[in-house]
């Protein structure tokens, strides 16, 4: 496979999973913004920026921080590269570019899906919790096309590529956003609607229910979002898909990758919760996302942008 298809698949998948991701932040934000206890919208509403990383240059482009102001810059701005419109625009122009490599049921889904963003756009803009259960689903039939009628070859496996980086780069951030605010908070009750916040917008509430019986606390959570290897957006999940995804493609390259991420891997297969605790939990989220910066550049430099 040409090194420039493999990087079109790859950020394609990667710009969908973003979607799909600030779609659950956004929405999770909203809802909490709501809730009768806890700290203030305002406070709330800044926690998708600050996972984002784009605190910032929010507040350079708008005076104050209120539910539309977040929703219009996270949904659409297009000329906020990591909006939903953004993404999911870049998404299809890879599409679009690989269209050869995909099968007619994927292209069919992603371009009705940017037409139908468009139609949105020129109108009235859909309420934020209905656009955010519609990306969600427009995300979830991306997917179920892909595994459904896509051959297990390399095109099938730069896409998972992008998808279980994007993932776990973005569970690792908001498990680190969430972390630092129950620490600031200091309140059981506070700390239960924060956790149960993260917990929904990695679709992970049900099992953790199902896991831990109701008890939802610092450490359930971290162990369910970190160690599990059942949960689909788990720290430890996500890195045994890129390892398994890594060994299925063939080829000389990859050798600096693949080491980073086993590496990785086995420190989340063999490690423990006290032991995280005890590094410092804040630490090891930390390095997560530098190894997971370190995996994406090897990546890129070994098959992405090789001659």
């Amino acid at each position: 496979m040409l090194s420039r298809t493999a990087a079109d698949l790859f950020w394609l998948s990667r710009y969908l999973e973003r979607a799909e991701n600030t779609a659950r932040m956004l929405d999770v934000a909203h809802s909490m913004a709501m809730m009768p206890a806890g700290r203030s919208a305002e406070q709330e509403l800044t926690a998708p920026l600050r996972v984002t990383g784009t605190l910032e240059a929010f507040r350079d482009q708008h005076a104050r921080l209120n539910v539309a102001a977040l929703y219009q810059y996270l949904a659409w701005d297009s000329s906020h590269p990591a909006s939903i419109f953004s993404c999911l625009r870049v998404a299809r122009e890879n599409a679009h570019a690989v269209r050869g490599r995909i099968t007619t049921e994927m292209w069919e889904t992603l371009n009705a899906t940017w037409l139908e963003l468009n139609r949105m756009r020129s109108g009235r803009h859909a309420a934020l919790k209905p656009f955010c259960d519609w990306v969600k689903e427009r995300s979830h039939l991306w997917r179920g096309a892909t595994v459904g009628t896509l051959a297990r070859g390399d095109a099938f496996h730069f896409l998972r590529l992008g998808t279980f980086l994007e993932r776990a780069d973005n569970s690792a951030r908001m498990l680190e956003v969430k972390q630092l605010d129950a620490a600031e908070e200091g309140s059981t009750l506070r700390d239960y609607y924060h956790w149960s916040a993260l917990l929904q917008a990695l679709g992970a509430l049900e099992s953790h229910q199902d896991a831990f019986l109701g008890r939802i606390d610092a450490d359930t959570v971290a162990e369910l979002l970190i160690l599990r290897s059942d949960t689909p957006r788990s720290l430890r999940s996500c890195l045994e898909e890129i390892n398994n995804t890594l060994a299925h493609i063939e080829g000389p390259q990859g050798r600096r990758a693949k080491g980073i991420a086993r590496t990785l891997l086995a420190q989340l297969e063999f490690g423990s919760l006290a032991e995280l605790r005890t590094a410092g939990l804040g630490q090891f989220l930390a390095h997560f996302l530098g190894t997971i910066d370190r995996i994406g550049s090897g990546i890129r430099e070994e098959y992405l942008e090789s001659a």
